[in-house]
């Protein structure tokens, strides 16, 4: 069992969980996820390491409610247990010291980027992060992002804070001025698509987060396999990382829609009934 110790509103329906685990919090590298189950009957979904204290021996964990697990998970409070958490998992990210560092960010990409550029700011890279969200109230850890990064930019579809505009506008009129060295994204898969077709035009290496369906995390049950350079990869044990140019994007967008319905139908059964904890239509 894995205790909550804190718990923070970030935004609407995206919170910030310190978690007690510290074997995970002793051994976690940027870039890596863990896989909670919240009791028996419930499903097992991939959240990435967004920080860890090791002299406490905890982990942050940050999610948005957006399904049934995240919801249910959203319910719990400060002294309550995660019955089980499993990590670290996947491969770290690349850390070393490239140059100029694009890090670009969408929606709760956001929380997955902040461990990445710390690193990448401690190695010595001149860090620009780009963070993009709908609005200004869904614009989360701007004071920590700032702090770790070189200089931040942000824009919000509706303009209501930073530039108006998408993530790729702020890319574009930095990579048409300067010298890039890498790009890193993470965040809704339509934003690292569109990331990845202007960085490969431009031939500036750039890595990508992926998100597949994921179950067991250890490469067994092949339900993450994503297509890299024409090969079967599986995101749990050979990434979530990898070559933005090299990957099937359409494939990966289809692959994501496969259990939608079903997705649909278990969200609702919660909704109306809290208190059950199975996944029965």
């Amino acid at each position: 069992m894995f205790k909550i110790v804190s718990k923070k509103l970030l935004s609407f329906n995206i919170k910030n969980y310190e978690v007690e685990a510290p074997d995970i919090a002793k051994n976690a590298k940027s870039g890596q996820f863990i896989i909670l189950r919240l009791h028996e009957k419930g499903e097992r979904i991939p959240l990435t390491i967004a920080g860890k204290n090791k002299e406490k021996g905890t982990i942050n964990i940050i999610f948005q409610e957006a399904g049934k697990t995240t919801t249910e998970l959203g319910t719990l409070n400060i002294g309550d247990c995660i019955r089980d958490i499993v990590g670290p998992l996947g491969q770290p990210t690349e850390i070393e010291k490239f140059g100029t560092v694009i890090a670009v960010a969408g929606g709760v990409g956001t929380a997955e980027v902040l461990p990445v550029i710390k690193d990448l700011l401690s190695a010595g890279n001149r860090v620009i992060t780009i963070v993009g969200a709908r609005n200004k109230d869904l614009l989360i850890l701007e004071d920590e992002l700032r702090a770790n990064s070189t200089e931040l930019l942000i824009a919000t579809n509706d303009g209501s804070y930073g530039i108006k505009g998408f993530v790729t506008n702020i890319l574009s009129d930095i990579i048409a001025k300067e010298k890039v060295d890498i790009v890193y994204a993470i965040g809704p898969v339509p934003m690292m698509k569109a990331v990845s077709n202007m960085t490969k035009e431009l031939n500036i290496k750039t890595l990508v987060s992926l998100n597949p369906i994921m179950v067991d995390g250890t490469g067994m049950c092949g339900a993450c396999r994503v297509s890299i350079n024409n090969e079967i990869k599986f995101a749990c044990v050979d990434g979530p990382e990898f070559n933005a140019h090299q990957v099937n994007w359409d494939e990966l967008i289809s692959r994501l829609s496969l259990f939608k319905e079903h997705e649909s139908i278990s969200f609702e059964n919660f909704k109306h009934n809290p208190e059950c904890k199975c996944h029965k239509e």
